[in-house]
């Protein structure tokens, strides 16, 4: 498995860091199957610059070995700096092992405020590849930050898995196999974290969850008097 983490690689009205993450996937190839991004939100305060919620992006490649991180990190790179636009500030970070204390430097940015020297100092010390592609490089901090939260498989929100289509096309209401087929492996309540097995469930852009490893889409009883559940969306 190797760990890819994307941060600051947008600026309003540009493509964003998900896009740029299916861009990638897409010039991987077949390296890219059983591939997922995810989207992880980061400390979310006027004092960090951010180009909407300041959240940044990962992507778990399980095809991908240590043999490959050389050239992965050449394709990935050159990709970047093909989408790149003045006025962001995109870092990079790649790795196939993800130490415990990555997943806290993750945690840690998702309360505090941290600088580059920070992040830097730590991928160094950990032997974790992390560079800045343009602009002040801020993206450092999320791209390593991202890395540290997938891996720890207990938070982001999934925003696309190899087998989806793009544009996706899924929407409205959708039976529990539907789901299934998608790569959702539990749905739960939100309120409860109960189990639910029977829908339909009202989706309007399917976003499910990593909790626990594993791909979960949370929901809500729904009021309108159509579908008994709706989909949730969360960090």
């Amino acid at each position: 498995m190797i760990y890819v983490g994307l941060d600051d690689t947008d600026i309003k009205g540009s493509p964003g860091t998900n896009q740029l993450a299916r861009a990638i996937l897409k010039r991987l190839g077949p390296m890219a199957e059983g591939s997922a991004i995810c989207r992880h939100q980061l400390l979310f305060d006027p004092r960090v610059p951010y180009t909407s919620k300041n959240g940044s992006a990962s992507i778990t490649l399980p095809r991908a070995t240590r043999a490959d991180l050389a050239a992965l990190t050449n394709e990935i790179r050159d990709v970047m700096r093909g989408w790149f636009i003045a006025g962001s500030d995109p870092g990079l970070c790649l790795t196939d092992v993800v130490p415990d204390e990555l997943g806290t430097f993750g945690r840690h940015c998702q309360q505090e405020i941290v600088d580059q020297q920070e992040a830097r100092a730590l991928a160094s010390r950990l032997g974790v590849h992390l560079e800045g592609l343009g602009g002040t490089e801020q993206g450092v901090i999320g791209a390593l930050a991202a890395v540290g939260l997938v891996a720890g498989g207990d938070d982001g929100r999934v925003v696309h898995l190899a087998a989806w289509p793009y544009p996706d096309d899924l929407t409205g209401p959708c039976e529990v196999a539907a789901l299934r087929a998608r790569g959702v492996e539990e749905i739960r309540r939100a309120d409860s974290n109960e189990l639910v097995t029977t829908g339909p469930i009202d989706i309007k852009h399917l976003r499910p969850n990593m909790r626990h490893g594993r791909i979960v889409l949370f929901v809500e009883p729904s009021t309108d008097g159509g579908s008994p559940w709706r989909a949730v969306k969360l960090p």
